[in-house]
């Protein structure tokens, strides 16, 4: 069983930077292949980022160039490091890791508002 605790949200004008961060527990943390998605209102669950346990990552075209994910291993963290915000970025942002089963953190809500 592996818990994912997402931390770093809030509000921020547009153009600002935030850092999310996923804390997971558990074993074998390293060979989970771990992404962040976000919600917005009123709308379906989309994938942001994603990271393999090779450290290979890819990006949702509207994240391409301003976001970059990141895994600590040792420390059992991934990143989501988000520049040059936007309001439609706005939404709660979830920590999702898959190693046989998936599993998903609590969420946290970015807004990103003048």
């Amino acid at each position: 069983q592996v818990q994912l605790v997402e931390s770093g949200g809030g509000l921020v004008q547009p153009g600002g930077s935030l850092r999310l961060s996923c804390a997971a527990s558990g074993s074998f943390f390293n060979l989970y292949h771990m992404g962040w998605y976000r919600q917005a209102p009123g709308k379906q669950r989309e994938l942001v980022a994603h990271i393999n346990s090779s450290g290979d990552t890819n990006y949702a075209d509207s994240a391409k160039g301003r976001f970059t994910i990141s895994r600590d291993n040792a420390r059992k963290m991934v990143y989501l490091q988000m520049n040059s915000l936007r309001p439609e970025d706005t939404g709660v942002y979830f920590c999702n890791g898959i190693y046989g089963h998936v599993y998903w953190g609590q969420g946290t809500q970015v807004t990103v508002s003048s």
